[in-house]
């Protein structure tokens, strides 16, 4: 059974950083678990076309006999961060900057870590 509270305290948590505009998490299959996508942004479209992106990437990588860490999609002024949350789900942060963010990256690995044991 999912953890509804605690998923959406992890979501906070990582809402909260300057750097991130928002934060979803999605399931593999590419169905909306929480969080919202940024405003104007058609959720099931948001959800759908990142789940296919990185089950590509996660496919891709498995071709390459590599493990998959995350997957980036950098656009004019912002990042799209995309990393597994366990066998169910999928984070999917979107920053306001393109820069590099190691203490965001370790948030966003501690927050998928969180999120595979309640999902």
């Amino acid at each position: 059974m999912v953890n509804t509270e605690r998923m959406n305290d992890i979501l906070w948590e990582l809402n909260n950083n300057s750097k991130v505009i928002t934060s979803v998490v999605i399931s593999r299959s590419g169905m909306h678990i929480a969080g919202q996508p940024p405003e104007g942004v058609h959720l099931e479209t948001f959800v759908a076309m990142l789940s296919i992106l990185f089950t590509a990437a996660e496919t891709a990588t498995r071709g390459l006999k590599g493990d998959l860490e995350d997957v980036f999609v950098e656009f004019d002024r912002a990042r799209i961060i995309i990393d597994s949350a366990g066998n169910k789900g999928v984070l999917v942060v979107v920053t306001n900057t393109k820069d590099n963010h190691d203490s965001l990256h370790a948030q966003i690995k501690k927050a998928v870590r969180d999120l595979a044991t309640v999902l």
